[in-house]
């Protein structure tokens, strides 16, 4: 039995042919029951420009930040598999299709899409500094969190329904860092992950400091880990979360 696919795309001020193009490229490659564009703080005239595309858009007036937009779209999919691709396209609509295949096929809770697999083609490189601190978090990640990956990071998912049901709850951050914080949870709840190498091409015009970011994805990562382990039953992680005002996961928050 085939099972249905829902993909989403989160957006913030994109490059908007790049966008067109690859939506169609996803509705073309996917034939998705449902592909969605959750759309932040767009420019006037960008919906209309979006409205003869294969898709649902979702705006709202601000910035959510990545994650909470996939939550998003996420909780608006009613379809077996869910998963989503950065805007950018850097990984393509048929590198998608094998990150979703594992879950489609029962075979994986969680497909992770990576750039730094030994399998993967990466086309372009960031700059050094970018590599660098890219490499050292995945190096960081894979000695904290229960998951192993070569990358955390990449812009491509896909999670099985099931799965996504009892993960969604103990996710908390609305920006880049819900990339690990989906992985960390999914694994700590012992649910199958699987990492995908893909084709993928560095897009320019990133606007992202890295070493801010990176700053941040590092608070973040022992946070998740903390998450991680109090799911494990960690009794000193317990009494540490006993000690602090808990945060409200983003399925409770108000847009």
């Amino acid at each position: 039995m085939s099972r249905s696919v829902g993909v989403v795309v989160p957006a913030f001020r994109p490059d908007v042919e790049r966008l067109r193009s690859y939506v169609a490229s996803l509705d073309e490659r996917l034939s998705p029951a449902a592909l969605r564009i959750e759309l932040d703080d767009p420019e006037p005239d960008l919906v209309s420009r979006l409205e003869d595309l294969p898709a649902t858009v979702n705006t709202v007036p601000y910035r959510r930040g990545k994650g909470a937009a996939i939550t998003a779209g996420f909780e608006a999919l009613g379809t077996d598999v869910l998963a989503f691709a950065d805007a950018d396209g850097s990984t393509g609509a048929e590198s998608l299709a094998d990150v979703i295949a594992p879950v489609s096929a029962g075979e994986a809770d969680l497909a992770v899409g990576s750039r730094r697999h030994p399998q993967s083609d990466v086309r372009g490189h960031q700059t050094f500094a970018r590599r660098f601190l890219g490499d050292a978090f995945a190096w960081l990640a894979g000695r904290l969190l229960d998951a192993s990956l070569y990358d955390y990071q990449c812009g491509a998912k896909a999670i099985d329904a099931e799965a996504w049901s009892e993960v969604r709850q103990h996710l908390y951050d609305p920006g880049f860092a819900w990339d690990v914080e989906l992985v960390a949870m999914t694994a700590a709840l012992d649910r199958r992950v699987e990492e995908v190498p893909i084709e993928w091409e560095d897009m320019p015009g990133s606007t992202v400091s890295p070493v801010r970011t990176s700053l941040k994805m590092g608070r973040a990562l022992f946070s998740a880990r903390h998450r991680a382990k109090r799911l494990r039953d960690s009794r000193l992680h317990t009494a540490i979360a006993a000690r602090r005002d808990q945060p409200t996961a983003l399925i409770d928050r108000d847009e």
